[in-house]
This record gives structure tokens, sequence and C-alpha cells, in this order.
């Protein structure tokens, strides 16, 4: 999962994308509203973590501009303003969450994963994919009631293709879902992932469309 962080404390958001990492959620950082505006122009993010006391762009005014421009990432707002009339006025506003700083890191990333969650159609934490299951909570996966052994980038890779069943997903947009901005990306390295999830799981699992992308394949039997 990829997140987007709009906050203007280095120390919140530090302590942020260190926390999420544990849950294999990969955090960008904006410190700027003017910046993150068009932020989600450019990157396909599973859900924003959206504070309101930003410079240049106040946070509520951003959350209205993405709505009004048919973007419909889920929104957590994380902020100081724990007034009954700012809660109210930010969940009108669009945001599919609302939770007052100080905060637990364990709530946010189960708030994270509930938003993620309904966003794509879900009501349980558990995807199955024939005799293949994944736990979106504990970040696993099991085969026939064994676990597999995976690495954080052929999880994220897996959980991508699982949640898009007959879409064609290109290497750059599995790219953008496996690496945040400060991370290398080797020039074969969707290739290696793929193939490491088919000698896992199953060659027919993963589809490759030449000069498109890959494809989720037969479910495992």
């Amino acid at each position: 999962m990829r997140i987007l962080i709009l906050e203007d404390d280095s120390a919140i958001a530090d302590g942020l994308i260190a926390g999420l990492q544990r849950y294999n959620m990969h955090a960008d950082w904006l410190s700027s509203g003017r910046l993150g505006l068009s932020a989600l122009d450019t990157t396909p993010y599973d859900a924003v973590i959206l504070d309101l006391g930003l410079p240049q762009v106040d946070g509520m005014d951003i959350l209205a501009q993405w709505r009004a421009a048919g973007h419909k990432t889920p929104v957590l707002i994380l902020t100081a303003r724990d007034a009954l009339p700012d809660r109210l006025a930010g969940l009108n506003s669009g945001a599919d969450d609302y939770l007052c700083k100080p905060f637990a890191l364990d709530e946010v990333a189960a708030r994270l994963h509930a938003l993620i969650r309904r966003s794509q159609g879900r009501s349980q934490s558990e995807i199955h994919y024939g005799a293949l299951v994944l736990d979106t909570i504990a970040c696993s996966a099991s085969l026939h009631g064994k676990a597999l052994n995976l690495t954080s980038h052929e999880w994220l890779l897996l959980q991508f293709l699982v949640t898009h069943p007959g879409r064609v997903l290109s290497r750059a947009q599995i790219e953008d879902k496996l690496y945040g901005w400060d991370q290398e990306v080797e020039s074969n390295a969707v290739q290696v992932y793929v193939h490491h999830l088919r000698k896992k799981i199953g060659h027919d699992f993963i589809i490759t469309r030449r000069g498109l992308g890959y494809q989720l394949g037969s479910m495992p039997q």
C-alpha cells in the first residue's frame, strides 16, 4: 500500500513513515499545502493522511479541491482541531475519517486499513482467490493453508494483483505501488518479483501481456 502524508510537522511525519512501514505501507511526505493540491494527479495512492493546519493552503481547502476534481482516494484527516464543528466540516467536505492528535499509531494503521478495504468494496480483511488467502492486516498469505514466505515487495505485488482482477497492470503502475519517491528501482525488479510469485504460487497465476504489463491469471486450485 502506498500512502500520502500531508503534514507540516517533520517529527510527526517521520514517526508515521517509520511506523507505517511495519504494516507494509510505504509513505510519501509533503509538508506544503500547495504541493499537496496536485499530489493525487500524478501518483495512485491507496489513502491519504491529511493535516488541516498546513502552510500556504489549508487542508480543508485541499480536500474540497480534490473532491471537486473527482479524486476518490480515501482521506483520513489527522489534526489537532478537535472541536465538533471542525470534525463535522471535515467529514462533510469529503473526508472518509477524522482522527485528532495526539494519536496511537496502531489506530492510524487500523483506520487506514478499514478505509482502503471499503474503497475496494471489501468488508473483511481476508481476500480469497481460489486456494490462496491474503490477510491484509497481518500482511501475510497462505496457499492450501500453508503460509507463503514472501518479501515485502512480493507481498505488495501480490496484493495489488489480487485486488485488481482482470486489469492489466503496467510495470510503471506496479513500481508506483511498490516504491516511494526516495527508493531506487532496478530495471528488472518487477520481473524478478513476478518470477518469484509464480514459483511460490503457480506459473499460470500471473499472465504476461507483452508490451502492456501483467494480469492476474488462474485461481490456484
